[in-house]
């Protein structure tokens, strides 16, 4: 074998077994101080993320206490999440990437569930078309009548549907 034939055969080699050594997987994590974009979609350095297994009113969607007086829920869930976060670092476990292209995360602060603590508090629901993570909190929220349980509303997806 000549030197230029056993140059050609070790670069060769080295190619192959680059290309059997596993790719590096992308981050599965996002942390930060983090903007509230809605109720269930924060941002943290340019990235969108989608709260996973919740659905938060949309912004512009209205509720309904029960003597009757229009208000604006999603406008509360949104300033309740920010208010929560404040300014404090967020991090959030990457799932999956919605049809947006937002990653859709489980994101906590100081060890606590954000996602969590939305539908608990009454400012979201469980998203069961994705998750069933968060029924329960779901249920608590709506026993207690706290917040969009206090009265009527349109479930978050059946209101952008109508909207």
């Amino acid at each position: 074998m000549s030197q230029l034939e056993a140059r050609l055969a070790g670069s060769l080699l080295l190619a192959f077994l680059v290309a059997l050594t596993p790719a590096q997987a992308a981050p599965s994590g996002i942390a930060g101080v983090a903007s509230v974009i809605d109720g269930d979609t924060i941002e943290i350095r340019g990235s969108r993320i989608r709260l996973h297994g919740i659905d938060a009113p949309e912004s512009r969607q209205l509720c309904t206490t029960n003597s009757g007086q229009a208000w604006r829920c999603g406008q509360k869930a949104a300033l309740a999440l920010s208010d929560r976060i404040g300014r404090r670092t967020v991090s959030c476990d990457v799932r999956d990437t919605d049809r947006y292209g937002r990653a859709v995360a489980v994101c906590v602060q100081e060890g606590e569930d954000l996602n969590r603590w939305m539908v608990a508090e009454g400012w979201a629901v469980a998203y069961r078309r994705y998750s069933t993570d968060y029924v329960g909190a779901e249920a608590e929220a709506s026993r207690s009548e706290r917040n969009i349980w206090s009265g009527s509303f349109d479930m978050p997806w059946d209101w952008r549907h109508a909207h």
